[in-house]
C-alpha cells in the first residue's frame, strides 16, 4: 500500500536514534513501552539505561522488591507504572517461566498492560500483526482522515484504517514509524507538513489548515488544594512515613494531610499525628512554603517544624528515622525532595 511504503521509506531514513530501538529484546521493549507511557522521551532515556544496567532481564525484576524497583523509578511519575509492571513480572516468572507471552490473550491480561501495550510490544518484538494506537497517532489519524473530534465512532474509524495500512512483514517499524510521525512531525503545534512523507493522503493539510484538527478539548480548571507537613526531629533524625493510597502508593514522604482551611492547619496537623502515632505535637516554626502540580491538582506544601511530646504508641503508619545521609535509600515522590532542599540547617 501506498501510504504504508512511503510512511517506512521515511522511517528507514529519518527515525532517532533511540536506546530501545537497538535492541528488539522482549523485555526491553516491553519497559520502554511502559516508561514512554505518558512521558517523553527525553526523559525517559536515563532511566531506562539506569533500569536495563539494575534490572537486566524480568527474572531480576521478580527477585527484586517494591521498594527497590520504586527507588529505580523515582521522579518518573506515575508510580503504578512501576508496580504493575513488578505484578506482572511476578506472572511471568511463575507462570511461564520467565518467557514474555507473545499472544495477545495473556499479555494484555498482565496488570499494566493495555491496547495500546500489547499492539507495540507485541507487534515491536515479535512482529505480531497487530496496531498500536497512542495520542501522537490518534492525532495523525485525525489529520489524515479530516475528523475534527475524537468520538468513539471515529477512534474505532482510526483502528480499522490501521489495520488496512499496517504493513505485515514490518508491523513494528509501522506503528514506530506512525508513532514518530507524531512525535515529530504532526506534532500538535506549528505542525512540519512540509517534511510529512504522507502529506498528499492528509485531508487536514488539504484544508490548509491543520492544526484545527482534531479540536482541542477545553481544559478542566485545575483545583488548588493546601497540604501542612510536619518535621518531627529526633535527636539528628528525622520521621518519615510510607505511603498507603492509591496515589503515590509506596511511597515514603514527611508526614503531611490535606487541609481545608489554612487558618487552621496547626490543630488538624496535631489531629493527624495523634491519630496515626498517638502522640502529641508542638508546632515550633514555619520552615516553609512548597508549591508543585500534579496532573489533576496544584499543591501548596505549608512545612512545620514541630517537637513530639511522648512516644509512639499507635502504629497506623509504616514509619521510619532517617538522618539526612540516609535519604537516598529511599523513594520519594517529587515534593519531599523540594522539602529537603529546605532542611540544610534542621538536620
Amino acid at each position: 500500500m501506498e501510504i504504508s511504503s512511503s510512511l517506512l521509506s521515511w522511517f528507514n531514513l529519518e527515525k532517532r536514534d533511540l536506546p530501545f530501538r537497538k535492541n528488539r529484546n522482549p523485555y526491553r521493549i516491553w519497559v520502554s513501552e511502559i516508561m514512554l507511557q505518558q512521558t517523553k522521551v527525553e526523559t525517559v532515556i536515563p532511566y531506562y539505561h539506569k533500569w536495563i544496567r539494575t534490572y537486566p532481564d524480568i527474572l531480576s525484576v521478580y527477585n527484586s522488591n517494591e521498594s527497590s524497583l520504586l527507588k529505580s523509578w523515582e521522579g518518573l511519575g506515575y508510580y503504578s507504572r512501576c508496580r504493575n509492571f513488578h505484578k506482572a513480572a511476578k506472572i511471568v516468572c511463575e507462570k511461564y517461566n520467565a518467557k514474555i507471552p507473545d499472544s495477545w490473550e495473556i499479555f494484555r491480561s498482565l496488570p499494566g498492560v493495555g491496547d495500546y501495550t500489547a499492539g507495540a510490544v507485541l507487534s515491536i518484538a515479535f512482529k505480531k500483526p497487530f496496531i498500536a494506537l497512542d495520542g501522537n497517532v490518534k492525532r495523525v489519524m485525525a489529520r489524515i482522515l479530516g475528523r475534527k473530534n475524537l468520538s468513539k465512532y471515529n477512534i474505532q474509524r482510526f483502528k480499522l484504517t490501521l489495520k488496512k495500512w499496517l504493513d505485515h512483514n514490518r508491523p513494528g517499524d509501522f506503528n514506530e514509524a506512525m508513532m514518530e510521525l507524531g512525535a515529530c512531525i504532526c506534532i500538535p503545534r506549528s505542525p512540519k507538513c512540509h517534511k510529512c512523507p504522507i502529506s498528499n493522503f492528509c485531508a487536514a493539510y488539504k484544508s490548509g489548515n491543520p492544526m484545527s484538527y482534531p479540536q482541542k478539548n477545553k481544559k478542566k480548571k485545575i483545583p488548588n488544594h493546601i497540604f501542612v507537613a510536619s518535621l518531627i526531629k529526633e535527636k539528628n533524625k528525622i520521621l518519615i512515613q510510607r505511603r498507603q493510597s492509591n496515589m503515590l502508593n509506596g511511597l515514603w514522604e514527611i508526614p503531611n494531610k490535606h487541609v481545608n482551611n489554612i487558618k487552621y492547619i496547626n490543630d488538624e496537623l496535631k489531629k493527624y499525628i495523634y491519630e496515626q502515632y498517638g502522640f502529641e505535637i508542638k508546632v515550633i516554626n514555619k520552615v516553609g512554603t512548597i508549591s508543585h502540580s500534579y496532573s489533576h491538582f496544584n499543591m501548596k506544601l505549608i512545612l512545620l517544624e514541630c517537637k513530639k511530646i511522648g512516644r509512639i504508641k499507635n502504629y497506623n503508619q509504616t514509619y521510619d528515622w532517617i538522618k539526612k545521609s540516609e535519604v537516598i535509600n529511599y523513594a520519594f515522590h517529587k515534593v519531599n525532595h523540594k522539602i529537603f532542599k529546605l532542611l540544610d540547617n534542621y538536620f
